[in-house]
C-alpha cells in the first residue's frame, strides 16, 4: 500500500501529509497509485486526459485506471500530484478497450460485491457513479461533451447517464432532457441522484424507460424502478 509523503503547495508553500485513496480492483485487492516524491501542479484546466492514471493491481497484476490523485490545499488550490514512474500515466487517445459481451439473463453473474467510495464532495459521486458504471459492464467510461440541464454527464459507448449530486430531488425536466439527449445518441439513458426524484419524474421515467438509481453517502447506487432493477441485474 502506498505510504504518506509530504506535499508542499507551491502557490502558499504550506506542507501537509498526503496519502492517495484506494480503489477495489476486480479482483477484490485494495489499489493505491504510488505517489511520486515531487513537486505538485495547481489545477488551472482540466482535460479527460488527465484526470486519469493507469495502475497496475500488486496482488493479481491487473491494470486498470483509476482517478487523479489530488489534493485541495487550504489556502484554495487544487493540487494534481505526481504518480511515481511505476504507474504509466493514460495516455491522450481513449484506450481501445474490447467489447464487453453481455450474459443472457438467465447466466449467473460473475460479477464481484461493488466497492463503493464515500462521498463527501461532488466529485466524489461522480468517481462512485463512474466506478459503479464499470462495475455494470461499461468500460469506457468518459465525461460528457454535451451540456446537461443540471448535474454532471458522462457517457460510454451506447451509454448517458446523468449525476446530480446537489441536495434537490431529480425534476421532470432533468428526467426527460437525459432520455432526450439519449435518444440522439441511441444510447441508453440512466439517471443517478444523492436526493432522489419527484414523483412526476419517477413516473415520467418509468414511462420513457429511465433506469433511475440513489446514490447513498456511501457512495453505492440503488435502483429505484424497475428499469434500474434490470440493468443492475444483467448490466451493460
Amino acid at each position: 500500500m502506498a505510504e504518506s509523503v509530504p506535499v508542499r503547495c507551491p502557490v502558499c508553500r504550506r506542507e501537509q501529509l498526503y496519502a492517495p485513496p484506494s480503489y477495489p480492483c476486480t479482483c477484490g485487492a485494495p489499489v493505491q497509485p504510488p505517489v511520486a516524491r515531487s513537486t505538485p501542479q495547481p489545477v488551472t484546466h482540466r482535460t479527460w486526459a488527465d484526470e486519469w492514471v493507469s495502475v497496475q493491481c500488486e496482488a493479481c497484476g491487473r491494470e486498470d485506471e483509476w482517478p487523479q490523485p489530488e489534493l485541495g490545499c487550504a489556502c484554495g488550490t487544487v493540487l494534481r500530484i505526481p504518480v511515481s514512474e511505476g504507474a504509466a500515466t493514460r495516455s491522450r487517445q481513449a484506450p481501445s478497450l474490447p467489447v464487453h459481451i453481455p450474459l443472457p439473463r438467465t447466466a449467473a453473474s460473475p460479477r464481484p460485491a461493488f466497492h463503493p467510495v464515500t462521498i463527501r464532495t461532488a466529485r466524489d459521486a461522480v468517481t462512485a457513479v463512474a466506478l459503479y458504471l464499470r462495475w455494470l459492464g461499461y468500460r469506457d467510461i468518459r465525461s460528457a461533451e454535451h451540456r446537461t440541464s443540471s448535474g454532471i454527464g458522462l457517457v460510454a459507448t451506447g451509454l448517458v447517464a446523468q449525476v446530480e449530486p446537489s441536495l434537490r430531488p431529480a425534476t421532470l425536466r432533468d428526467v426527460e432532457c437525459l432520455w432526450l439527449t439519449g435518444t440522439a445518441e441511441s444510447a441508453l439513458s440512466v439517471y443517478f441522484s444523492l436526493s432522489g426524484y419527484a414523483a412526476d419524474a419517477r413516473v415520467r421515467a418509468d414511462e420513457l424507460g429511465v433506469p433511475l438509481f440513489v446514490v447513498d453517502l456511501t457512495g453505492t447506487p440503488q435502483p429505484v424502478n424497475s428499469r434500474a432493477d434490470e440493468l443492475y441485474a444483467a448490466g451493460a
